[in-house]
């Protein structure tokens, strides 16, 4: 009797154990809220068939603007984290139809560029003010920045590293048990569980890491975006003469990007000592000393890649030295096309460019070289390390079982991807320091002086513009001054025109009042906001309207007047899609005066105190220049911004 008690208890056990996996997966659907279960609605709701639990809050999720929710990310609990359950009224949405931009929910505030750029901002200002001595740290403004984040991702990958080991630890063991030799009752089933376990929150911690490393790392590269736009545009003349816009826009498309995937890799340099650690201590059990002869094969593998990852990093620089100059030539080629079309100059600038590409090919040729030289030895590691441990333990006269050697290549595989993976991280390691290195050196250009121009109040005083004996310079090093000794008071409400022939400083007078060219000597002082019209058209990239509100709100009947004042409403007319159509990279699809008028209504849509036109009506012809002019002056400018100034 008690023999068939035994029985039953064993069979209600493994009973309990085989609908262990079905149960689970029940409750994760449970609460999940997916019950499977579908609902059918009368006439009134339009038959739709919904599932019986999320029925209303997807319904509620269509009916709210896109535009105004923020991703239920931020706010998700561990749970809905875990199974990334926070996705399911998104993907809810797209079952059903296809995804539209407001159905995105917006982003929360800590994922935004503009935090992002503010906390990276703050920790590279506070080091050059407590430090001004030494150079600020790229590398350690991000880490500060960003270091919760690197915490929490190095908590799962180091729990994903423990876990992974489980198995290989308890093969012996398993094989022992097959083999007959049963050390404790239920050892079978306790041995089943635990290599259950240990994959599922291996495969948990896994999904998590892998998240919050690409989080990261688009954190990372939005804020790093945003401080080298930043600086672009806050870059002194000095500084705009060796970093031309081909260049910045390298900075931020390559170097901005590698700096960003390091986060996949920034774990990897503590990982990689703790998995060799791991596999020795389960080598050991298994191989005993010859564990020694492992750990020699391991450090031989690794300290074979450091001379040829030092001279891979020395052809990352020639290689980004020489592809900065490729770009700067390039975009100089692209501007200057015009000229060189009238000259023929095309086949000898294409020679001179198919050179300075020859050159960046084979310093990517030896690149290649090098980091295949460093695969090459780690892809070969992982036998390298199993054939000396097993012919040293042989060697030894140790015992080789077979709980033992399937541990032991088990242990091997395990330890083959992260070895595989080192040459990566080498190479990677390399091409980021290099990056950092020309991002640290590009935030560290001068900049335009914060003091060029006070700013007052506009109740305490009504002077829009005043200059008193000023004194400025494009090259401060000169002992010529562009301009020099400079009166000038410009009450709110004034129109002024400034008069004289090419060159004589005209354009340079706005920019002293833009604070955009150094101030050698004297004062300016600016009360309220400024819109400036260049005399060379800048367009941005979009449509008509884009271009004319600049991220303003829309004001419809305010728009319609300062299309009509400007004299687009013709042009409008004539477009196919009217102020939505394309106009394409810098206007292309514009002519001239088309672009110098959008330019145009672009400022006089911007709510500002001050406006500084730079001869606006070159590109335009005499009938429309001169419509212009007295609709600006007369018309437009008296009846939108009575107490505008104009200049």
């Amino acid at each position: 009797m008690g023999a068939d008690d035994r029985d039953a208890d064993y069979a209600h056990m493994v009973a309990n154990f085989a609908s262990l996996p079905a149960l689970g997966f029940l409750c994760l659907v449970g609460v999940m809220g997916s019950s499977g279960v579908d609902l059918e609605f009368s006439d009134d709701d339009t038959g739709v068939h919904e599932p019986l639990l999320l029925g209303g809050q997807r319904r509620g999720a269509e009916e709210e603007p896109g535009c105004l929710r923020v991703t239920p990310y931020g706010d998700a609990g561990i749970l809905s984290l875990a199974t990334l359950s926070w996705l399911s009224p998104l993907l809810s949405v797209g079952a059903k139809r296809p995804l539209e931009l407001a159905d995105i929910p917006l982003l929360a505030h800590k994922d935004r560029a503009k935090f992002c750029y503010k906390a990276m901002s703050s920790h590279y200002e506070r080091q050059r003010l407590e430090c001004p001595d030494k150079e600020p740290s790229l590398a350690w403004a991000i880490l500060k920045s960003f270091w919760r984040e690197a915490a929490i991702n190095g908590a799962f990958a180091a729990v994903n590293t423990v876990v992974s080991y489980v198995g290989p630890y308890l093969i012996s063991y398993f094989v022992d048990y097959l083999s007959g030799k049963i050390a404790f009752p239920h050892e079978g089933y306790i041995l089943a569980s635990v290599f259950f376990v240990s994959k599922l929150i291996e495969t948990l911690t896994a999904r998590q890491w892998y998240l919050g490393v690409d989080v990261m790392g688009i954190h990372v590269k939005s804020g790093l975006t945003a401080m080298v736009y930043r600086k672009g545009l806050r870059l002194s003349n000095a500084s705009k003469q060796s970093h031309t816009s081909g260049e910045i826009v390298n900075y931020m498309a390559v170097d901005v990007q590698r700096v960003g995937d390091y986060a996949w890799y920034f774990h990897d340099i503590w990982m990689l000592p703790l998995q060799i650690i791991l596999a020795l201590a389960i080598l050991y059990k298994n191989v005993g000393i010859a564990t020694v002869s492992t750990l020699i094969a391991t450090a031989l593998s690794i300290a074979a890649s450091v001379p040829v990852a030092k001279l891979q990093e020395h052809y990352q620089d020639k290689l980004m030295a020489a592809k900065d100059e490729r770009m700067r030539k390039t975009a100089e080629c692209l501007k200057s096309m015009r000229i060189l079309k009238l000259q023929a100059w095309e086949d000898r600038y294409r020679i001179m460019l198919e050179e300075m590409r020859n050159v960046e090919c084979r310093w990517l040729k030896w690149a290649l070289y090098s980091q295949a030289a460093v695969t090459f030895v780690f892809w070969s590691s992982p036998i390298f390390v199993s054939v000396i441990t097993f012919g040293t333990c042989i060697l030894l006269g140790g015992e080789l079982t077979a709980g033992g050697v399937l541990s032991a290549l088990a242990t091997f595989r395990i330890l083959q991807e992260p070895l595989r993976n080192f040459p990566d991280l080498i190479s990677m390691i390399a091409q980021t320091r290099v990056s950092l290195d020309r991002l640290s050196h590009f935030l560290r250009q001068e900049e335009l002086p914060d003091d060029a121009t006070i700013s007052v109040p506009q109740g305490s005083t009504d002077k829009a513009i005043d200059i008193k004996d000023g004194s400025f310079s494009w090259n401060p090093s000169c002992s010529t001054p562009t301009l020099s000794h400079i009166q000038l008071s410009v009450v709110r409400g004034m129109r002024v025109a400034v008069c004289g022939v090419i060159g004589s400083g005209k354009s340079s007078l706005l920019s002293s009042i833009l604070g955009e060219i150094p101030r050698l000597s004297g004062q300016v002082r600016v009360s309220g906001t400024a819109a400036y019209v260049s005399q060379t058209a800048w367009i941005q990239s979009g449509n008509i309207e884009e271009n004319v509100l600049f991220g303003t709100p829309m004001d419809r009947p305010r728009y319609k007047r300062v299309l009509e004042a400007c004299s687009l409403k013709k042009d409008l007319q004539l477009l196919q899609y009217g102020d939505q159509t394309i106009i394409g990279d810098r206007g292309i699809n514009l002519s001239g005066g088309q672009k110098q008028r959008v330019q145009l209504a672009r400022a006089l849509y911007q709510d500002a105190d001050i406006y500084l036109l730079d001869d606006p009506f070159s590109a335009v012809d005499a009938h429309t220049g001169s419509d212009l002019f007295k609709v600006c002056t007369d018309v437009a400018l008296f009846y939108f911004f009575k107490d505008a100034s104009v200049s």
